[in-house]
């Protein structure tokens, strides 16, 4: 399964931005519901920001980012996207898209950078 990343920018603070990933390959035994969204910033742990929405899975949002970030999925096209909104500079990570809880190979990710 390959997972590629895409949408990530440089904002100011109170800006938006939507990211994409891509699900291809071979999906064998990946169920793609369980595919969410992490982040990785610098000196933190990579930590999950958001998952489900479908395939009976609840929506689950980190504390962090409820109220401002919206995942969503498309299963026939197998992408996830994740609209990011009234973004803060705590934002600021490499954003990734993987399944949860048993992750995957991890692909690129995409920047987000956010200035206040």
């Amino acid at each position: 399964v390959q997972l590629v990343e895409s949408g990530g920018g440089s904002v100011q603070a109170g800006g938006s931005l939507r990211l994409s990933c891509v699900v291809s390959g071979n999906m064998f035994g990946v169920n793609f519901n369980d595919i969410g969204w992490y982040r990785w910033a610098p000196g933190k742990e990579r930590e999950m920001v958001a998952r489900g929405g479908s395939g009976g899975r609840p929506t689950w949002y980190a504390e962090s980012v409820k109220g401002r970030f919206i995942i969503s999925r498309d299963n026939s096209k197998n992408t996830l996207a994740l609209q990011m909104n009234d973004l803060k500079p705590d934002d600021t990570a490499i954003y990734f898209c993987n399944r949860w809880p048993l992750a995957l190979a991890w692909g690129p990710g995409t920047q987000v950078t956010v200035s206040s």
